[in-house]
């Protein structure tokens, strides 16, 4: 699972992943959250990005109805209304659901196999998919999910998570292009919430908790996250060095992300659109986790 502050290249990374020949690769942020997710961050957070909660009492269709996952179903369903609706996607959200209960009927209902269920389902109903016949993996990415890393590690005892770091600079100054931004304060806390979750779990799970920044992704992709498929016991093909989506290259990654260009020039470039004013007061709310991810002279 991936995991990043929002604006911090989870998206970019996601679809730098998305050909590898190994890997079922979810095609949107695959949002498991529920409504049920109840905790000191609830009121931060959107449910929808969250590790989700499920009702002991439910059924499997139930559990499957309460996973929000609100890119896919709405792709699915009223894929008019979609911001992805200009790519092909075969899929039936209603088959998903059924096949979804029979793998859940087959494990039993728990959190991990729920979430397990979730995405073996995706793929199964998934009718043009761009298949390797080798894949092993599955990847999903879901912002800010790395707060709840201890339990997705707890939970499975197999599982990954990276978490993709971005310079709070870059971050911030693409977040203010959105509709209905963060206000400064608002999104610095949660990046130091994110940047401070990640360093801790990483200590607790030094074997399964990975961290990256995407400045290191944008430089050399291949590299990168080649080193990455090395520890999960995986090879690192050519197609990590571009974007894709069911294996299309894409020249831009927007709308999966507001990193439209996946270029170091571009994320420099980012970061220098803010004022002086605001790059101060960015450096201030952030400076605790500036030496740690080698961002403290990223900008002036």
């Amino acid at each position: 699972m991936i995991g990043a502050m929002y604006e911090n290249g989870g998206n970019t990374t996601h679809r730098f992943l998305d050909g590898h020949p190994q890997m079922f690769v979810y095609p949107f942020e695959s949002q498991i959250g529920t409504r049920l997710v109840n905790d000191a961050m609830a009121s931060m957070f959107p449910l929808k990005y969250r590790w989700p909660a499920f009702a002991l009492d439910a059924s499997a269709h139930q559990d499957y109805k309460a996973i929000i996952d609100e890119e896919g179903k709405v792709r699915s369903r009223t894929p008019n209304v979609s911001k992805f609706r200009h790519e092909p996607f075969d899929m039936n959200d209603d088959e998903r659901c059924a096949i979804y209960e029979r793998i859940a009927g087959e494990l039993g209902r728990s959190r991990p196999n729920n979430v397990e269920a979730f995405f073996r389902a995706t793929f199964e109903a998934w009718k043009d998919y761009n298949r390797s016949g080798r894949e092993q993996v599955y990847v999903g990415y879901s912002p800010i999910i790395g707060v709840d890393a201890d339990k997705i590690l707890t939970d499975m005892p197999d599982a990954h998570v990276l978490h993709v770091v971005r310079n709070p600079w870059s971050a911030y100054a693409d977040t203010k292009k959105r509709p209905v931004p963060l206000s400064l304060e608002h999104y610095l806390l949660g990046w130091t919430i994110n940047q401070y979750h990640a360093l801790l779990f990483r200590e607790k799970f030094p074997e399964r908790m990975h961290v990256i920044r995407i400045e290191d992704v944008l430089a050399d992709p291949h590299a990168t996250l080649g080193g990455l498929c090395e520890k999960l016991g995986l090879e690192a093909p050519d197609s990590l060095r571009y974007p894709s989506w069911n294996g299309k290259r894409l020249e831009e990654v927007y709308p999966w992300g507001t990193i439209r260009k996946a270029t170091p020039q571009a994320n420099q470039a980012t970061a220098h659109e803010l004022t002086p004013a605001e790059r101060s007061e960015i450096r201030a709310r952030t400076r605790q986790y500036l030496e740690p991810f080698g961002y403290t002279d990223y900008v002036r």
